[in-house]
Parts: C-alpha cells; sequence; structure tokens
C-alpha cells in the first residue's frame, strides 16, 4: 500500500507566504510586496496614481501584466526624470523599455495632479531603494 504525504495547510501557507514578488521582467526591486503607507503630505498623490495609473502600472507602482513597475531603476529620476512623467501623461509613450505596448495619453490628470503623482512615486521609489 502506497503511503500519501499530506502536508499541512500551515506549511503551504508559510511557504506561499515568504515567496518573492517580482516585477515583469523578473527581477525584483528591493522592497517589493511590501507598501509602505504614504506619509499625509503625499496621500492625495497617492489617491491620484490609484485612480489614474494603479490599473496598469499597479498598487504601488509594482507593475501588472498590462504595465511596468515603476518600482525599477530605469523610472530613476537620473533615467526618467519628473518632465518624461508629465510628457507621458500629457502625451503618451511609445513603448521603448518593456513590451506592454504604447500608453495612451491620460486626459484625466492634469500637470498639478501629474506632480503630486509623482511626488508619490519618487517616495515609493525611495522606500524601494530604488535611489
Amino acid at each position: 500500500m502506497k503511503s500519501s504525504r499530506i502536508v499541512p495547510v500551515s506549511l503551504c501557507v508559510l511557504i506561499l507566504g515568504v515567496a518573492p514578488a517580482c516585477s515583469q521582467n523578473g527581477v525584483e526591486p528591493k522592497g517589493a510586496g511590501t507598501v509602505a503607507s504614504a506619509p499625509v503630505e503625499l496621500q492625495e498623490g497617492e489617491q491620484k496614481f490609484n485612480a489614474n495609473c494603479s490599473v496598469c502600472h499597479g498598487i504601488g507602482g509594482v507593475g501588472t501584466t498590462q504595465g511596468p513597475p515603476f518600482l525599477h531603476k530605469v523610472y530613476e529620476p537620473n533615467h526618467h526624470g519628473d518632465a518624461a512623467f508629465q510628457r507621458a501623461a500629457a502625451n503618451g509613450v511609445k513603448a521603448h523599455h518593456w513590451q506592454f505596448g504604447d500608453m495612451p495619453k491620460i486626459d484625466a490628470v492634469k500637470p498639478v495632479d501629474v506632480d503630486q503623482i509623482i511626488t508619490y512615486v519618487r517616495w515609493l521609489q525611495k522606500q524601494a531603494g530604488i535611489f
């Protein structure tokens, strides 16, 4: 008679619970899987990010199957400065770093909204050790 091996549910949860989260390109940013609460002064930017950007870029900027993570070195200020985020929202972007397709312009956000979103994203990046 074959003996069947039963793995306790708690062990499965533990194993699955410690599996690392990773970005679309298989590179795990520092701090992936954990999104700290934004400071009060950044919560409006966080809300605007969640309402206008997170469908593609993920809650906390971790990326989705529809868009790249902002918690990646390619989006650090020295490579994609704040003006690049403004242009992306206003004009859209042709795909160039990722294979997600082109980003459409986002009519719902105005430059002042994008400024708040950028401040929030830069805070997320600092929390993740991107810069």
